[in-house]
């Protein structure tokens, strides 16, 4: 039961510090989050299942297309759902990106179906034996992906050009501009990389869950909860979070059963933002006078 849970949960957890990383980036980069980060991991496995199984693309293209779909969806979230308000100094883009979700979950139910598919993958295919519990292959390489595109992204952030400019843009988007920095456009980079951490997500969890219009939702809200509980501005406690959050979610699983899951997850969540308000690894916002 051990090697289960730490495997189910290392695995989920990865997943959930993946889509996390995406409130992270543009937050980092914008002071807003897209609230239909969900959406996007439903769009990038509903993508691929169309591109590959009922298109016949071969698989690899189909999963390079998604991915490049969810890109461009979220650029068209950031422009037509964030970037109006922002520009106007309203907070009303928390409610557009939600209802951007919303809308996008209903367009995916009504083109895609409400009937749950299979996505077949061979890594997921045959389990394998691992101190006595099976395991499917993809399992143990999810927590690999999603900790490699962790470093990744912190790499690009701290050792490349792109990620001085990100930066430059996350602390004063003024001066950035007036360095020649098109803010607009990193912004929307931004988006677009989130939207995408969001699709990779979705093709990692889609073989090993049935892929449907409602496979995101419960996942975004996890991700958002795993980012807070974190410190949405620390991409380093977004996946610690993310870990530790699958493997209590698994435990509990695995100990109590699954009607008791969200109730005690959730609990702790509570629990820990009473004794840490900033998340595991936030700062407090400085004030200044």
């Amino acid at each position: 039961m051990l090697t289960s849970i730490l495997v189910s949960g290392l695995g989920l957890g990865s997943m959930y510090g993946l889509v996390a990383l995406g409130f992270h980036v543009t937050y980092a980069v914008s002071g807003t989050v897209n609230f239909a980060q969900g959406s996007f991991v439903t769009l990038g496995a509903v993508l691929a299942y169309w591109l590959g199984i009922t298109l016949g693309w071969p698989m690899a293209v189909a999963v390079v297309a998604a991915l490049i779909g969810c890109a461009l969806f979220g650029l068209l979230v950031e422009a037509a759902l964030v970037r109006p308000f922002v520009e106007r100094r309203s907070d009303a883009w928390l409610l557009a990106t939600v209802a951007g979700g919303i809308v996008l979950d209903n367009a995916l139910l009504f083109t895609f179906g409400k009937e749950p598919r299979s996505l077949p993958s061979p890594l997921a295919s045959k389990p394998v034996e691992i101190l006595g519990a099976g395991v499917y292959p993809l399992q143990l390489i999810i927590p690999v992906v999603g900790l490699a595109v962790a470093f990744a992204i912190r790499t690009v952030f701290r050792k490349t050009d792109l990620g001085r400019v990100l930066l430059a843009v996350a602390q004063n988007a003024d001066a950035a501009r007036l360095m020649g920095i098109n803010v607009r456009r990193t912004v929307a980079c931004a988006f677009a990389l989130s939207a995408t951490l969001a699709g990779v997500a979705g093709l990692l969890i889609a073989p090993l869950f049935s892929v449907s219009a409602e496979l995101g939702t419960l996942f975004g809200i996890k991700a958002f909860a795993v980012a807070i509980l974190g410190g949405i501005g620390s991409a380093t406690g977004v996946i610690l979070a993310g870990l530790l959050y699958g493997l209590v979610e698994a435990g509990v699983t695995a100990t109590l059963g699954s009607t008791y899951t969200q109730l005690v997850v959730f609990s702790v969540i509570i629990l820990a933002l009473a004794l840490r308000p900033d998340g595991l690894l936030g700062r407090a916002a400085v004030n200044k006078v």
